[in-house]
């Protein structure tokens, strides 16, 4: 089997558009790629997955790479990121979980006391190794386009294995965090080890950028989300930087008045959900704290104007490159993942747009 390329030899990709905007350059376009991109839309990946589980296709190296190809091949995105799933490093490890079709992942025993988390499982590098076998795989592959890595941030692994899967109100969540902090932070605290184990392993196997996802932190008030769970998401962009000065962004959704907080954990890239203008969003950002310097965004279209005309798709995505200006880099992107209907033309027409409109200004 290929094994993944040590950090010593990683691609010299620094005029990758992506990679200067998110380090705060003047990139020749503004970059474009596209949350979940690696599958959903592509008739070519329903093909492909037909008959393999979700997390079963997250550790075959062989399937992980082409599926990350597609959409680079198809759309001629700015960077591919990595086909996995949020959850699989709690599976590698022994939590017993399944992604349920229409449903999302589903844990069989939910964390909810101390003897609970005490027992969780520790993530063993060997156990996700054919995610590692498969960045090696696409670093050969990808010539000059930089390939993202991933991981899910430890408030929404915990609100999956508190809730015991997807929830609208996090209500056992919140009830934990509140009426245990001890607990809930020995949660984090084990959960914040697993990412950044899973994190290093990419890293070390190649990846160019990493992206932490937060999805569901836009439930918290700000000032929850800095009590109880960004020590826990700084530990992790620390770690991440204590090996390497490779790009870091941050996501989440519905995460507007979190922008600063979110920035602080040590993100490099901020995204931002289709909710607050990037005008706004850097404003915002700024204002947290003025001495960061001038703030790199990613985002920010509506994922359903997709569905809306070729006309009112253009009208958005030059709306947001304008925006996009008043923020120290931007990197166009959806302001969260591509929904499964959507035209796979559409994804191809606004790479192209985002391309030439950006090269004109």
């Amino acid at each position: 089997m290929t094994k993944s390329a040590p950090v010593s030899a990683r691609r010299d990709l620094a005029d990758a558009p992506l990679l200067v905007a998110a380090r705060g350059g003047t990139p020749r376009h503004t970059p474009v790629w596209f949350m979940r991109q690696a599958g959903r839309s592509l008739p070519e990946y329903r093909q492909l997955r037909e008959g393999v589980p979700m997390l079963q296709a997250c550790l075959t190296p062989e399937l992980i790479s082409e599926i990350t190809l597609q959409p680079v091949r198809r759309h001629g995105v700015d960077a591919a990121i990595l086909f996995s799933d949020i959850v699989l490093p709690l599976y590698a490890a022994g939590i017993g979980l399944d992604i349920v079709p229409g449903t999302g992942p589903v844990v069989s025993n939910p964390v909810r006391t101390a003897a609970d988390v005490a027992t969780l499982p520790s993530l063993d590098p060997a156990q996700v190794s054919p995610v590692a076998d498969a960045v090696g795989l696409l670093v050969h592959e990808l010539g000059r386009t930089p390939l993202i890595g991933f991981a899910g941030a430890p408030f929404t692994l915990a609100s999956y294995l508190v809730e015991g899967g997807p929830s609208r109100n996090h209500e056992r969540t919140k009830a934990l965090m509140h009426s245990d902090p001890r607990t809930w932070h020995a949660l984090l605290d084990k959960l914040a080890s697993t990412t950044l184990e899973f994190l290093r392993l990419q890293v070390a196997a190649g990846v160019d950028a990493i992206q932490l996802f937060d999805s569901w932190a836009g439930a918290l008030s700000q000032r929850d989300y800095r009590e109880f769970v960004l020590p826990h998401s700084q530990r992790i962009f620390t770690g991440v930087a204590e090996m390497s000065d490779l790009p870091k962004i941050h996501f989440g959704v519905g995460t507007g008045e979190l922008l600063g907080a979110m920035r602080a954990a040590g993100a490099d890239v901020v995204g931002v959900d289709w909710r607050v203008p990037l005008d706004e969003a850097a404003a915002r950002l700024h204002a947290a704290e003025p001495s960061w310097g001038a703030p790199v965004v990613q985002g920010n279209l509506d994922p359903a104007v997709l569905f809306a005309g070729w006309d009112a798709v253009e009208r958005e995505v030059r709306r947001i490159l304008g925006e996009g200006k008043a923020a120290g880099g931007h990197i166009f992107n959806l302001g969260h993942g591509v929904l499964p209907t959507t035209e796979p033309e559409v994804l191809t027409g606004i790479v192209e747009l985002v391309h030439t409109a950006s090269e004109q200004q």
